[in-house]
């Protein structure tokens, strides 16, 4: 697994990094049924060709290029991307009570703007 996406997508669920994937590996994408009701995108790990155009598109820094540089408050948001899968319902789910367990265990950094919170975690 490669590429993370972590909390700051939170509350942005901004599409530029979908829009620059050329294997379309993040989800959901916005004409996906489930966008509107995720909490944060995915990058799914079976389809991700490491190329790394994601990273520079994301506003907000919300993309790690490798589960080891992810930062440590960041760390349980590797399993929500190793676990979701498109078009998969129980897939779904589970990523999501991951997300939801972080959101819940992390209320202080919630709390900071997305556009802010990838430089708040390094603290």
């Amino acid at each position: 697994m490669a590429f993370i996406i972590t909390d700051p997508c939170i509350g942005t669920k901004d599409a530029a990094c979908v829009d620059v994937c050329p294997v379309d590996c993040i989800h959901p994408r916005k004409d996906e049924p489930e966008f509107a009701t995720t909490t944060m995108l995915y990058i799914h790990p079976e389809e991700c060709i490491d190329c790394g155009a994601c990273v520079p598109a994301c506003p907000v820094a919300a993309i790690y290029d490798s589960p080891e540089s992810t930062p440590p408050s960041q760390k349980d948001l590797v399993e929500a991307n190793e676990v979701y899968r498109a078009s998969d319902a129980a897939a779904f789910a589970a990523a999501e009570a991951i997300v939801q367990a972080h959101v819940a265990a992390h209320a202080d950094l919630m709390a900071v703007a997305p556009a802010e919170r990838a430089a708040a975690h390094a603290k």
